[in-house]
């Protein structure tokens, strides 16, 4: 039974946990990112390499002394180094003296046969494709539930009357979806976390802010490394909507791309016409979608080096301008602090509370 590992994801790895097992692995789970691992990363990997390189090799760094073989990774599309990602924390770990192998999964609309190739290296029991659907299916239901749950927290979180009630119902009901197994139970664990949720006192009448979340695809999905900025908005009274859910972006990547209405390609295309790499154009265009639906403000978070969410930067300006909405920025790397993100949070909330309140006396 080979021991893989794979990067920490939100709570991501609860469903994919589920998925090695089912095909006779043995998981070694990746260590929710903390300053060890940072310090790991930081220790081994270029010091100019991005964010989420440094976080991810120290997650492999702190899982490899187990005996893990082999590691299991998505690729990247485009002008992005993400899709080198896996050939360097190689090349790193071997250097180090861990003879492990990385499994890459790209896009399996534009790789098909390649998917199917990964997916025979990680099924030790020889399961039939019908068997192995089955599991898939029974993960992806659970990655849905996950996710369902995290987005109704942001809407629960701005408007609970008790401090900290949200989270701790939230930390309770991951635990129901976990033990989940077929898809009958996790369809009722699911709804049952949802129900537990609503029982969290609410102020149905407090003015809430709603602002959009864009950015690179790790530093939205993964709390660790956005230093818990959902929570911390929501603890300051706004509703959170991010661009970016794992179901969401492997739906997108997998079969087909999200086509209903204005598409975020079409949103960023008077900005950028052309296809920038990693998630640039679609902070842009996610912008001015969120701009459209009358969002209050929109924050974009990116690694410190990311070249596409660099030139998003240079362009979210003149898309603030042209629509209206405001915008902030934050570059993420080791060296960013939870309490000047939180000052410079509060003093975000306050200017858009400001222009909500005139716009209503004008």
């Amino acid at each position: 039974m080979p021991r893989i590992t794979f990067p920490h994801v939100g709570e991501s790895y609860r469903s994919f946990k589920m998925l090695m097992e089912d095909l006779g692995n043995e998981v070694i789970l990746p260590p929710r990112p903390s300053k060890r691992t940072l310090d790991l990363g930081v220790r081994y990997a270029p010091e100019f390499a991005c964010f989420p390189v440094k976080i991810l090799l120290g997650t492999y760094l702190e899982t490899c002394p187990q005996g893990v073989e082999l590691i299991i990774t998505s690729g990247g599309v485009g002008p992005c180094r993400a899709g080198h990602y896996a050939q360097l924390h190689k090349k790193i770990l071997r250097s180090l003296g861990y003879q492990v192998d990385i499994v890459v999964f790209e896009p399996p609309r534009l790789y098909p046969l390649e998917f199917l190739h990964n997916i025979q290296r990680l099924n030790p029991r020889r399961m039939s494709y019908r068997a192995i659907y089955e599991c898939i299916r029974r993960a992806w239901r659970k990655l849905q539930a996950l996710d369902n749950v995290e987005k109704l927290t942001h809407k629960i979180r701005p408007r609970e009357t008790v401090r900290g009630a949200t989270t701790r119902a939230y930390r309770r009901v991951l635990e129901w979806i976990d033990r989940a197994y077929s898809l009958a139970e996790i369809e009722e664990a699911e709804q049952s976390a949802i129900e537990e949720l609503k029982k969290v006192p609410q102020d149905p009448y407090r003015d809430v802010l709603r602002v959009g979340i864009v950015g690179e695809v790790y530093v939205l999905l993964e709390p660790a490394s956005n230093l818990e900025i959902e929570e911390t908005l929501g603890n300051l009274g706004v509703e959170v909507e991010r661009s970016l859910f794992l179901t969401g972006w492997t739906r997108d990547n997998t079969w087909a791309e999200t086509t209903e209405g204005l598409t975020v390609k079409e949103a960023a295309l008077p900005y950028l016409p052309e296809l920038l790499g990693g998630h640039g154009r679609d902070s842009i265009g996610n912008t001015v979608l969120y701009a459209k639906r009358g969002f209050d403000g929109v924050i974009q978070l990116a690694p410190f080096t990311c070249i596409p969410e660099i030139v998003a930067r240079t362009i979210l300006p003149r898309v603030s301008e042209d629509h209206n909405i405001p915008v902030l920025t934050f570059f993420l790397d080791e060296q960013t602090g939870k309490a000047g993100m939180a000052t410079r949070l509060e003093a975000f909330v306050d200017l858009m509370r400001r222009k909500k309140a005139a716009r209503r006396t004008a």
